[in-house]
């Protein structure tokens, strides 16, 4: 049985990671993820005042989430649907496939053309890339790095295999979108964290890294959030059985159901609750993190 953390120790409580590692409770970062939701001050107090009696020291982060989550939901669905978006990301498994298409859909977003599941002849030998993008003068090779695991770390051996792999493929052009072009760029992409050595490796070839939390201006969530690029995982309303049907069919982003409704078709749901879908989906997709 754990004993709830009265207010007067509630700062001298620990929480344990994913890891196993128990850490200082930070009460404000947690605040901090409430409000990169969207909710206001209120609710971010409100949620952490119900919150409050049912954290003890050494309770899992995984446990701090679900607790949030839970009465975030209860405030609005959409709230809760940005503060899980980490696990939504990890709902595009398990191998990663639906995860490489849904960055392919990031590219478009930023107007480049795209290619995803490719096989390339390199100088040496053949390789599997998962997204071509391009737009204009540059075509982008992206190699996408798919983890399922919380705090899931990747390590500086990726960016140099990936540097490899682009090394075999210079000089040689490749026909994409009507004309033959060799890649400008390489991008490393990951729902996951990057290493400091990975960072720095990075940096110093010239790949281009986006992870969950870098760049820090740009980061998977930032971009996800300042533009409503939500993946239908993120739905609150909808049960995971459902999810996976929309994604077999094509059906990667929440915009996706507010541009064309008609996608909600094959989960043969009510009207109460398909107007439960889009009504969350609408919301999620029209707010914009400030």
């Amino acid at each position: 049985m754990h004993i709830a953390a009265s207010k007067k120790y509630i700062w001298l409580m620990q929480v344990r990671k994913y890891s196993g590692e128990l850490v200082e409770f930070d009460l404000n970062r947690l605040k901090a993820s409430l409000f990169k939701s969207g909710a206001s001050a209120d609710v971010v107090d409100a949620v952490w005042e119900a919150m409050e009696p049912m954290v003890y020291d050494g309770i899992s982060t995984g446990d701090l989430y679900r607790r949030a989550f839970r009465l975030l939901k209860r405030k609005a669905h959409a709230f809760a649907a940005r503060y899980s978006l980490k696990r939504a990301l990890k709902e595009l498994g398990p191998a990663g496939y639906y995860f490489e298409q849904w960055v392919a859909r990031l590219f478009q977003h930023a107007e480049y053309q795209t290619a995803t599941g490719q096989l390339l002849e390199g100088n040496a030998v053949t390789h599997e890339v998962d997204v071509v993008a391009r737009k204009g003068g540059d075509m982008l090779l992206v190699e996408c790095k798919f983890r399922n695991t919380v705090d899931a770390k990747i390590s500086v051996t990726t960016p140099m295999y990936f540097l490899s792999r682009f090394k075999d493929m210079e000089g040689r052009k490749f026909n994409f979108f009507g004309k033959p072009m060799g890649f400008t760029a390489g991008w490393l992409i990951t729902n996951a964290y990057l290493t400091t050595d990975s960072i720095r490796f990075g940096q110093y070839y010239g790949i281009n890294l986006l992870a969950w939390n870098y760049p820090e201006d740009s980061s998977i969530k930032r971009r996800v959030d300042n533009a409503g690029l939500y993946p239908v995982t993120c739905l609150t309303t909808i049960a995971k059985a459902e999810k996976e049907v929309l994604l077999r069919q094509g059906c990667l982003l929440v915009k996706d159901i507010v541009t064309d409704p008609a996608q909600l078709d094959t989960l043969k749901c009510g009207p109460r609750k398909r107007r439960k879908i889009i009504e969350e989906a609408t919301e999620l997709v029209n707010h914009k993190n400030t």
